[in-house]
């Protein structure tokens, strides 16, 4: 009876251990991700404040006419 205990209690302690590791693992892998889209928050957020002040609008005399004219 105490062995059967035994194997039950050491089976879930190493389940358990495996899953600390899967949830530190995924922990991680959730912050690499959110500083990801921290970044690309941040670099959307200076294209739509260029595009809103006009500073990507092409000056149609800067520009080379097109190759089929």
């Amino acid at each position: 009876m105490a062995g059967a205990e035994d194997e039950r209690i050491e089976a879930l302690e190493t389940r358990i251990a495996y899953q600390d590791q899967t949830i530190e693992e995924l922990n991680q892998s959730i912050t690499e991700q959110w500083k990801v889209i921290d970044l690309l928050t941040k670099k959307l957020a200076t294209l739509e404040e260029q595009v809103r002040s006009g500073s990507y609008i092409a000056d149609p005399a800067s520009e080379k006419p097109p190759p089929h004219y």
